[in-house]
């Protein structure tokens, strides 16, 4: 019992800077709002029920949960940054997990009493998809794990430097290692990948 009511204060103290940083109920307008019709045709089945009906995918499900790869991770409904690959890490829970957001603003927070459980939901700042819940078990610095949806994001791999330059010669932007102009390596352990 001692851990609810410490988890419970946990919750409250985080509501309460949620509010003071402008997050949950007093938080400003949202800059993307679409109607549930809109979302549904931009969004995949399971990808709406999850941002915009608050569903939970099943645990060790998510295509991005075992993901390596440098980049960002971005709302699937607007494209916010939401969370970095330096700030993910293996929670053991079955969903990917962070612990810290990108930004102060990227995600906003919200007490969420459902199933009969006090715990607070993360959204995206922008959009207000539901992302997944955070709790106070993480790993230092912040102790905080950010327990996210596969669903509710998408992985935007980090471009080299040297390949976001554009060439002196006014050649235009170099290739990507995505790009399809880029010549193909014949051994596919040197090509690299995102690891999801």
């Amino acid at each position: 019992m001692v851990h609810r009511s410490t988890h419970l204060a946990w919750v409250a103290i985080l509501a309460a800077s949620s509010l003071a940083a402008g997050q949950g109920p007093k938080a400003a307008p949202r800059k993307v709002v679409k109607t549930d019709a809109e979302w549904a045709r931009l969004l995949t089945p399971d990808q709406f029920l999850v941002t915009r009906r608050k569903a939970t995918e099943p645990a060790f499900s998510g295509k991005l949960l075992h993901n390596k790869g440098k980049g960002t991770y971005a709302c699937i409904c607007c494209d916010n940054p939401l969370f970095s690959s330096r700030t993910k890490f293996e929670s053991g829970t079955g969903w990917p997990s962070f612990f810290a957001p990108y930004a102060a603003t990227s995600v906003m927070n919200e007490i969420d009493r459902s199933y009969g459980e006090t715990r607070m939901e993360v959204l995206c700042a922008t959009c207000g998809a539901h992302l997944g819940h955070v709790f106070d078990d993480g790993p230092p610095p912040t102790g905080l794990r950010y327990c996210m949806n596969s669903l509710a994001l998408k992985f935007v791999k980090d471009v080299p430097a040297s390949t976001k330059a554009t060439s002196k010669d006014g050649g235009g932007p170099k290739a990507t290692p995505d790009d399809p102009a880029r010549p193909k390596q014949d051994d596919p352990a040197k090509a690299g990948g995102d690891g999801s």
